[in-house]
């Protein structure tokens, strides 16, 4: 069984991944993280803080690109270790299938899902977390809000990209919008 982390043969240099990202949509996966209770029903959401481009700390989802003969689950898997850690301990499911898929756009009046740098179709998964969460790479802090919490406006309003429409549709998905 090879590495799942192992992507050194993959990674585009950051001139040709510009270049891509001009030419061609690029394949990423969103995850949303969840606790359940021993019903399976979703009791709280994670959502990562980040120090945006422009200084100010967002709230964020999972994410990031497919790379090149890499197997969806095992993106899901590499990314939700990068931002949640590896004791996450995530289920992905044998045959994962998303709940939804995303185009995001350089134009937020598109669509909504707006990534200034690139036109990219995004997978979105709900994915249950089991393990500890101490977040890496990037993410500064891991909050886990009820589901009334994360659609409130206060959260909304942090929730950049689109994402909140996103996290509104997981839980629609799941049977906890409220």
């Amino acid at each position: 069984m090879s590495d799942i982390t192992d992507t050194q043969g993959s990674w585009l240099s950051e001139d040709d991944i510009g270049t891509m990202r001009g030419k061609m949509p690029i394949v990423y996966i969103n995850a949303i993280p969840v606790l359940t209770d021993d019903l399976g029903v979703v009791t709280h959401v994670g959502l990562l803080l980040r120090l945006g481009a422009d200084g100010e700390v967002n709230r964020e989802i999972v994410s990031g690109r497919i790379l090149y003969g890499e197997r969806v689950r095992d993106a899901l898997l590499r990314h939700c270790e990068k931002d949640l850690g590896p004791l996450a301990l995530p289920r992905i499911p044998a045959s994962p299938q998303p709940f939804t898929v995303v185009e995001y756009f350089p134009n937020p009046d598109i669509t909504g899902f707006y990534d200034p740098r690139q036109h990219a179709v995004s997978l979105a998964y709900i994915v249950e977390v089991t393990g500890d969460c101490e977040p890496n790479q990037d993410a500064l802090d891991l909050v886990w809000l009820r589901p009334d919490e994360v659609l409130s406006p206060t959260v909304a309003e942090e929730l950049s990209a689109g994402h909140e429409r996103l996290v509104r549709t997981a839980l629609g998905h799941v049977g906890r919008l409220t």
